[in-house]
């Protein structure tokens, strides 16, 4: 697989965190792979083959375009084909600037560049796919992205606290969250719910999870024991729950999975 990422004008990099692109030929058995819940949302264009989804088991094919939601499990996708995909990465609360319906309702789901933006989705997709370099790909959906800007979405609270979370690696409680940044609790968790689709909690689990599986997919660490505790988990078992939920499966298990896409998207900071 050839995996690149790009980085946006100076314009949009407080929205956007990176692009990128991943490239390879049909497999002659098709590996299903996980996608671990990172808290970005994503707009995806697939300029080749379509992926399946698997959803209570059952598959689904992705959407040509799309933009997918808040994870808040695993996901597991499956190439149909040749892999072609081009695709925005937004940081935490990126998104909310170029929404056209509420971010929570866009949990794990992929919704179509259609839904959210009618006749102008149709037609960046159209101009996406037929792009024959990732720059025109990169200066056409910037153009875009740059005339649907509204900048009084904005939750500055939100901004601060989330990088108050990245700072620590979501090693911070969200009663001492609240504390640090003066807001009320539910005042906080309403703010995240709308800017992010995820509350404080699930947000600090996720930025915690992802710190610990690059930690983990680069060999950084000497026993999962140490693993956990330097994580600051409560406890092994702890570290076990929280590894399950996000990734479907315990820490040991974990190397026994295909772990291609885990390594390219986690495994080294884009």
């Amino acid at each position: 697989m050839n995996y690149q990422t790009y980085q946006p004008q100076p314009e949009l990099a407080s929205f956007i965190k990176c692009y990128w692109t991943l490239d390879s030929p049909a497999e002659m058995n098709p590996q299903v792979q996980t996608i671990v819940p990172d808290g970005c949302m994503e707009m995806i264009f697939h300029y080749g083959d379509l992926y399946n989804q698997y959803i209570d088991g059952k598959a689904i094919l992705q959407p040509r375009s799309c933009v997918f939601g808040q994870l808040t499990q695993p996901l597991q996708i499956e190439p149909t084909g040749i892999t072609g995909i081009f695709s925005v990465r937004f940081h935490h609360d990126g998104f909310i600037p170029f929404a056209t319906i509420p971010i929570k309702d866009m949990d794990n789901q992929a919704v179509p560049l259609e839904k959210l933006f009618e006749i102008h989705g149709t037609e960046l997709e159209k101009n996406i796919l037929q792009a024959i370099t990732v720059q025109e790909k990169i200066d056409i959906i910037e153009t875009f992205l740059r005339g649907r800007l509204d900048t009084e979405t904005i939750d500055r609270i939100v901004q601060s606290t989330v990088d108050l979370l990245l700072n620590v690696d979501g090693k911070i409680s969200v009663h001492e969250l609240s504390r640090q940044t003066n807001i009320n609790r539910r005042q906080l968790e309403r703010k995240f719910s709308s800017a992010i689709g995820l509350s404080p909690k699930q947000l600090s689990k996720t930025i915690r999870l992802q710190t610990t599986l690059k930690h983990l997919l680069n060999k950084e660490y000497t026993s999962l024991t140490t693993l956990a505790y330097d994580s600051e988990y409560y406890d092994q078992a702890h570290f076990i729950k929280d590894f399950k939920e996000f990734t479907g499966l315990t820490p040991k298990e974990f190397y026994g999975e295909s772990l291609t896409m885990s390594f390219l998207f986690y495994g080294k900071e884009s």
